[in-house]
C-alpha cells in the first residue's frame, strides 16, 4: 500500500470470493499498541433505503453511483485487503457517520 489509510478515507477492499469487493470507509487503522492488527470499516452501499444506520453521501466524483455509509455493517479484517484509496469524506459527512455510530451503539 502506498500510504497508510486514515479514518475518514474511503478505500476499495478486496474481500475475496465469499464476500463482494467494495468501497469501505476506514474508521480505525491498526496501531502498534492495538491488541489485533485489524482495520475497522463500514461498507458503502448504493442500495439506499433512507433508514437509520445509513449516512447518505450523494455521489462523490470518485464513486460511480449515489451511495451511503452503512454503519450497521461494521467489519474488521486484515489491512492488506485494502487495495486502493478512492477519496476522503468531507468533515461534515464524517461527523455524520460518527453521530450515526454513536446513535446505533448507544454511546
Amino acid at each position: 500500500m502506498p500510504t497508510e489509510p486514515r479514518p475518514g478515507e474511503v478505500w476499495y477492499a478486496d474481500l475475496g470470493l465469499v464476500e463482494k469487493s467494495r468501497p469501505v470507509l476506514v474508521l480505525a487503522y491498526p496501531q502498534s499498541a492495538d491488541a489485533r492488527a485489524l482495520v475497522v470499516v463500514a461498507p458503502l452501499t448504493s442500495q439506499i433505503r433512507g433508514q437509520r444506520g445509513e449516512v447518505p453521501l450523494g455521489k462523490p466524483r470518485w464513486l460511480p453511483k449515489e451511495s451511503a455509509v452503512n454503519v450497521q455493517g461494521l467489519a474488521s479484517f486484515d489491512p492488506g485487503k485494502l487495495s486502493r484509496r478512492m477519496g476522503t469524506l468531507p468533515a461534515d459527512q464524517y461527523a455524520a457517520v460518527k453521530d450515526a455510530l454513536r446513535d446505533l451503539l448507544q454511546l
